[in-house]
């Protein structure tokens, strides 16, 4: 967890302590290689170069990404191996888009659909290497994704489209459910239904050699039987969401931001100045209000506003006086991210750079 918030440091501010961030990195390297994974982290959570660089470092096989936008900042900073786990629909300058990355990194795509497999085979058709796909399947978060028994019509229409098929992933995102039970649910639910999946890919005479999976709440349940690659994201900084999952501790907080105490209007209540415009806006119910005070573990933000964060205190608990530097959890570090142009990285509480959140509002 952040030692302690810098002196000096002007609120609203995402703070990163770099010690926590590349311990986080190391441990689910580690667990990679100790399960027998690939690792691809999915670099939307961060957004950041110098993060990714660290991953990288640490044996990761390539970056996954959400966004077109995403890809072109990370191939642009030099990393050549990248997945857009998204559905694309690949028309238009998408399509002009695509093709450019297929000329310059070893891109993979996916889809679930076969129209969208075609779309996305016409859109990289000639580039100077193979572009390979991934078959979405959904295995029970209900988002995107199909059904393990239709995985093969979909690769099928891939192949057809000139796009070198490679297998199967999903997102486990139910998951995201309440206690561990949920966590362990969802990763049998993953296991099965992409094992289902790459039979049948293999049953159509098609390649099943990537078997992908895994979140951060689930990738320390993996299977490695069933799954060979996985691609968390949250795990480098941590949130509020993931403490009340059972997915780290407080201690595994490598982000928080640092707010400032502008008003005390009662004596069992404090505005901060980090409002949604830095939170974000998500709400759990697996989280009580909207984030985790490392400091006041038993308080709750009952309210944002765009520039204030209500914070209500336990019968009891002493009123931190005006001024005070108060650090805050975001319950979904994704999103405050993107909220912010840099993050302010910090090793035992002094400030020892800054790095720019790149990929900022690459969401197309």
């Amino acid at each position: 967890m952040i030692s302690r918030l810098p002196e000096g440091l002007t609120t609203p501010a995402l703070v990163v302590d770099v010690d926590v961030l590349e311990g986080n990195i190391a441990r689910m390297a580690e667990a990679g290689r100790g399960g027998g994974f690939a690792l691809r982290p999915h670099a939307k959570t961060h957004k950041c170069p110098p993060i990714a660089e660290r991953q990288r470092a640490a044996g990761a096989v390539g970056l996954t990404v959400a966004t077109i936008g995403e890809a072109e900042v990370f191939a642009g900073q030099g990393f050549t191996d990248l997945f857009i786990a998204y559905p694309l629909w690949a028309d238009g300058d998408k399509a002009r888009r695509l093709r450019r990355l297929a000329e310059t990194v070893s891109l993979r795509l996916t889809a679930d659909s076969a129209d969208g497999a075609r779309q996305l085979g016409a859109a990289v058709r000639g580039a100077d290497r193979p572009v390979e796909l991934l078959v979405e399947i959904d295995s029970g978060h209900h988002r995107t994704g199909v059904a393990p028994v239709d995985a093969a019509a979909v690769g099928k229409a891939a192949a057809d489209a000139g796009l070198d098929v490679r297998g199967v992933f999903t997102f486990p995102g139910h998951g995201y459910g309440y206690g561990p039970q949920a966590r362990a649910q969802a990763a049998r639910d993953e296991e099965r239904a992409l094992t289902e999946a790459a039979e049948a890919l293999r049953a159509a005479g098609l390649a099943a050699d990537v078997i992908s999976g895994g979140s951060t709440p689930t990738a320390a349940l993996a299977d490695q039987g069933a799954v060979n690659e996985l691609r968390p994201g949250v795990y480098v900084f941590n949130d509020a969401t993931q403490i009340a999952l059972g997915s780290c501790t407080p201690d595994d907080l490598a982000l928080v931001a640092a707010a400032t105490v502008v008003s005390t209007p009662a004596p069992d209540r404090f505005v901060l100045d980090t409002g949604s415009k830095v939170l974000g806006t998500d709400v759990t119910p697996w989280v009580t209000g909207h984030g985790y005070l490392p400091d006041f573990p038993d308080a709750s933000i009952t309210a944002l506003s765009e520039h204030h964060a209500t914070v209500v205190l336990p019968e009891g608990t002493k009123t931190p006086p005006l001024g005070s530097r108060i650090a805050v959890a975001p319950n979904h570090v994704c999103s405050a991210v993107n909220l912010v142009d840099e993050l302010v990285i910090t090793r035992q509480g002094e400030i020892v750079d800054r790095w720019a959140v790149a990929a900022r509002g690459a969401n197309a």
